[in-house]
């Protein structure tokens, strides 16, 4: 039987894994982390009347820099589900395009869809698979959200880095701006929230997200730049144009306005 005899200076005290690893017995994970590497934030779903919301800025940056203004971060993955995309902007679309790619398969194959929640643990298994990426710095941390024919209702999941999938009654958020974000939805939110409404409330999260997190994009009425917002619903995925959207931003910013004093 090998014993572990430690220094007194050198004593890891009750702490087993710090014992595990000076006595050699944990791979040591790569500690370098990959720079430059393009991230995308801030994404959010809200559960409605009829189905559910989804919702994502589109800015993407570089360390401090913003290196694209115009991503797209909210993508169906199929007809009756969404999935939306923070984290490293690479990883995150192959992984969407990936998991659009095995749900097909599935439906051609078996002859009917997968159910909304073997599609959110399939998902959860792909997070998981890319742990190793990472913790190099290359996460990926989704929301998934559809509408569930067997049970006639809109739901939606969140997930962490480790692939853990957590199914949220009424809103979830993604990202670096998703505290902010989901402060304003949580404040606003009612069960008995139309899809219009809830439209409203992911563009308003989205924008009050953008004002203290400097990686969330904001509506930009001069470059004609707007979330992607999309609802999901029996009659399934269907995005809103930007068109609607501007109408929604300029409404949004005059209430505002009104309700700040002018300012």
């Amino acid at each position: 039987m090998w014993l572990s005899f430690q220094d007194p200076t050198n004593d890891p005290g009750p702490n087993f894994f710090e014992l595990v690893r000076r006595a050699g017995l944990l791979p040591e994970f790569p500690s370098a982390q990959v720079e430059g590497v393009t991230h995308g934030t801030t994404c959010v779903a809200i559960r409605c009347e009829g189905g559910v919301v989804m919702a994502g800025d589109r800015r993407a940056t570089s360390g401090n820099l913003i290196s694209h203004r115009t991503i797209e971060k909210v993508f169906p993955a199929d007809r009756h589900s969404g999935v939306a995309i923070a984290g490293a902007a690479g990883p995150a679309i192959e992984m969407v395009r990936l998991f659009q790619l095995q749900l097909e398969h599935y439906e051609k194959i078996e002859g009917s869809a997968v159910s909304l929640e073997g599609k959110a643990n399939q998902l959860s298994q792909m997070v998981r698979n890319h742990l190793p990426a990472a913790m190099q710095g290359l996460a990926v941390v989704p929301l998934f959200a559809g509408w569930d024919q067997a049970r006639d209702e809109g739901r939606l999941f969140q997930f962490d880095v480790t692939g853990g999938r957590y199914e949220e009654l009424d809103h979830a958020a993604t990202g670096s701006g998703s505290l902010h974000a989901s402060t304003v939805i949580k404040l606003n939110f009612k069960d008995s929230l139309t899809a219009e409404e809830a439209v409203d409330l992911a563009v308003w999260s989205l924008y009050e997200a953008a004002d203290e997190d400097s990686a969330t994009g904001g509506p930009d009425l001069q470059r004609g730049i707007f979330p992607v917002v999309a609802t999901i619903t029996t009659d399934g995925f269907e995005r809103i144009s930007d068109d609607v959207l501007r109408s929604r931003v300029e409404q949004l910013m005059t209430r505002l306005k009104a309700q700040r004093g002018g300012a």
